[in-house]
C-alpha cells in the first residue's frame, strides 16, 4: 500500500512538470509571436511613410509638369501678344501680324506692291478689313466713300450726296444703308471711339436754321450721330460730334468737282489695333 502511494504521487509530480514544461513552451511560443506581430506594424507603419513620400514626390512631379505647361501655353500667349516696335514707327502685335498677314492674302496686289513699310501694309489690311464688313463695293461709281489709315485711326470720308440734300442738315434716305453698316463696326467692339467731323464747300450759307458754315457743319455731324445712337443703338458713350466748316479742304473750292468732293461728312474710328483685327474676324 505504502509503495502504491509513493508511486501515485511521483506520477503527479511527473504529470505538473511536463504540464508547466508545456506552459512554459507555449509562453514563449507566445512571446515570439508578439514581437513578430510587433515588428510587421513597425514594417508596415515604415512602407506606409515611404509610399506616402513617394505619392508626395509623384504630387510634385506632377504639379511640376502641369506648371511647365501652363508655362508652355503662358509663353506662347505672351509671344502673341508681345509688342513689337518697328523701323518706321509702327507698333504691332505678333497676333495681329499674323491676321494681317492672311488679310493681304486678299488684297490687290498692284496696291500691296507699293506698300513699301509694315505701316503702309497694316493700313491696307484695316483698309480692306473695313471696305468688306461695310461692303461698299455695291455702291454706285458716282457715290463717294473712301477708308484710309492714318497710323492707327481709321478714317471713312462719305459725301454729302449720301448723307444729305443739298444745303440740308437732315439725313436723307439714302443714308441708312451706310450708316447701318457703320453702326455694325462700331457695336462690335465697345473699345472704338468715333468722331463724326462735317466739312462744307466755301460757299457761304446763311438761313433761318443755319446760320453758316460753321453751323451747317456741327449740324451735319450731330444728326449723324443722334441717328447712330437712336436708329441703331450705338452707346453715345463712344460718339463726338464735331464741325470743321470749310476750313480743311480736300481740293480747292475752284470748281463744282472740286466743291462737291469738300462737301463731305468724315467718321474717325479711333480702335485698338489688335482689337480691330480680332473684330473684324469675327465679322
Amino acid at each position: 500500500m505504502k509503495k502504491i502511494s509513493i508511486l501515485l504521487v511521483t506520477m503527479l509530480l511527473l504529470s505538473s512538470c511536463v504540464s508547466k514544461k508545456k506552459y512554459l513552451a507555449l509562453e514563449q511560443e507566445n512571446g515570439e509571436i508578439k514581437s513578430e506581430l510587433t515588428k510587421t506594424k513597425v514594417a508596415k507603419e515604415d512602407l506606409e511613410t515611404k509610399f506616402a513620400k513617394i505619392q508626395a514626390r509623384v504630387d510634385d512631379y506632377n504639379a511640376k509638369i502641369n506648371s511647365l505647361n501652363e508655362d508652355v501655353e503662358g509663353l506662347t500667349i505672351e509671344n502673341d501678344i508681345k509688342l513689337d516696335v518697328n523701323a518706321d514707327g509702327s507698333v504691332i502685335s505678333n497676333e495681329a501680324k499674323r491676321k494681317m498677314l492672311a488679310t493681304l492674302e486678299n488684297v490687290d496686289q498692284a496696291k500691296l506692291a507699293n506698300a513699301k513699310t509694315l505701316k503702309d501694309s497694316m493700313n491696307l489690311a484695316v483698309q480692306y478689313n473695313l471696305e468688306k464688313s461695310m461692303d461698299t463695293s455695291n455702291l454706285d461709281e458716282d457715290e463717294d466713300i473712301a477708308v484710309n489709315i492714318n497710323e492707327t485711326v481709321v478714317m471713312i470720308s462719305i459725301s454729302d450726296k449720301m448723307l444729305f440734300n443739298t444745303g440740308s442738315y437732315r439725313l436723307s434716305s439714302k443714308a441708312n444703308g451706310i450708316l447701318e453698316k457703320l453702326a455694325d463696326v462700331i457695336n462690335s467692339e465697345e473699345s472704338i471711339d468715333v468722331m463724326v467731323e462735317g466739312h462744307t464747300d466755301s460757299r457761304t450759307i446763311n438761313t433761318d436754321k443755319i446760320a453758316d458754315n460753321w453751323d451747317l457743319s456741327v449740324l451735319r455731324a450731330t444728326s449723324v450721330v443722334r441717328r447712330l445712337q437712336n436708329k441703331y443703338n450705338v452707346n453715345p458713350e463712344q460718339l463726338i460730334a464735331s464741325g470743321r466748316s470749310s476750313y480743311q479742304p480736300l481740293v480747292a473750292n475752284d470748281s463744282r468737282e472740286n466743291r462737291s468732293k469738300n462737301r463731305r461728312t468724315r467718321i474717325i474710328l479711333m480702335p485698338n489695333i489688335d482689337k480691330f483685327f480680332a473684330m473684324m474676324e469675327a465679322n
